[in-house]
């Protein structure tokens, strides 16, 4: 802008009335304005602006854990129309399952006076956020709750899909039943637990520690934990895996040794039809997922200031795979 008003001959209050569009402005001062812009190719920076006048910045953001998962894509393809139809830009960030990342990416972010931000968290602990909700900045967590935080947040119901889940496998006559996980620190990956021990006691089967594993990140380990568990004598029956990452391990394991140990896994997945034999899905609709936290946040945006609300989405069982011939 300083430049601007040196090719132009005026002041730097006039520069900044004429791109603001200011009245009152000399027509005269105004095309001498306009003309050094065009010779300098200044563009206003609405960001600065918006940081000079503590005014909101038409724009959001959003934090994930891993951009290259489907889920993960999904809901910020969701968010990004929402956006757009809002006449908002969104801001983009992946925390990579890292408390500490993802502390400093939503620092930043508020830094930038971002209007409003929807999280899916990766720590445990978002009582540093407090203060920028206190003055004034809506945020929504979604898929998993903030950690020592009152927040709006929006979930599936993942206790009540692993139980009905896992009541399917008990009614098909299944007691041994192993179940597979990613990490108990994982919010999700507790819920789901939970809601399978919750079928057990009522059809008289004792939760067994040895049938559970967890640590398993990935298919590759997944494959390997069927295939230890399969050599036991005591072998398990059917598999509950709690994430579609570790599905996509059993069907490999199971596929390669021709077992008929049935196979429950939380998480549909593109494919999981052509899987070469029956499989049940715990499926749930993430772009509603998605749409529910950005319709939220932007309601929160546009001066909704009723009590902090959790909204629980339902989820439901799913054939998959196809029929033996």
């Amino acid at each position: 802008m300083a430049d601007v008003a040196a090719r132009a001959g005026v002041s730097l209050k006039t520069v900044s009335r004429v791109v603001n569009n200011a009245p009152h402005v000399q027509p005269e001062l105004v095309e001498r304005v306009l003309a050094a812009v065009a010779e300098l190719g200044f563009r206003r920076n609405p960001q600065a602006s918006s940081l000079r006048s503590g005014q909101p910045s038409a724009t959001i953001g959003l934090l994930i854990e891993e951009i290259a998962n489907p889920f993960y894509a999904t809901i910020a393809g969701v968010v990004a129309e929402i956006a757009r139809q809002n006449d908002t830009m969104l801001i983009i960030a992946s925390s990579e399952e890292d408390p500490d990342r993802e502390q400093q990416l939503l620092r930043e972010m508020c830094t930038r006076r971002v209007d409003g931000l929807l999280v899916v968290p990766a720590g445990d602990d978002h009582a540093f956020l407090r203060a920028e909700i206190e003055l004034g900045t809506p945020m929504v967590f979604l898929d998993r709750p903030a950690g020592g935080l009152i927040a709006d947040t929006v979930l599936l119901d993942n206790r009540g899909g692993a139980r009905d889940g896992m009541r399917r496998l008990l009614e098909a006559g299944h007691r041994r039943i192993g179940i597979l996980l990613d990490s108990l620190g994982v919010y999700t990956m507790r819920e789901r637990l939970d809601g399978a021990q919750d079928a057990l006691a009522p059809a008289g089967v004792p939760y067994d520690t040895r049938l559970v594993r967890d640590g398993i990140r990935g298919p590759s380990a997944a494959a390997r934990v069927v295939s230890e568990m399969l050599d036991r004598p005591d072998a398990p029956t059917a598999f509950f895996s709690l994430n579609n990452r570790i599905t996509l391990g059993v069907i490999e394991e199971l596929h390669r040794r021709g077992s008929d140990a049935a196979l429950l896994g939380f998480d549909d997945f593109d494919m999981a039809g052509l899987v070469p034999y029956p499989l049940t899905v715990i499926a749930y609709d993430t772009r509603e997922l998605a749409r529910a936290a950005a319709e939220l946040l932007f309601r929160r945006i546009e001066g909704d200031r009723s009590w902090p609300r959790t909204v629980v989405l339902p989820t439901e069982l799913v054939a998959r795979g196809l029929a033996p011939r």
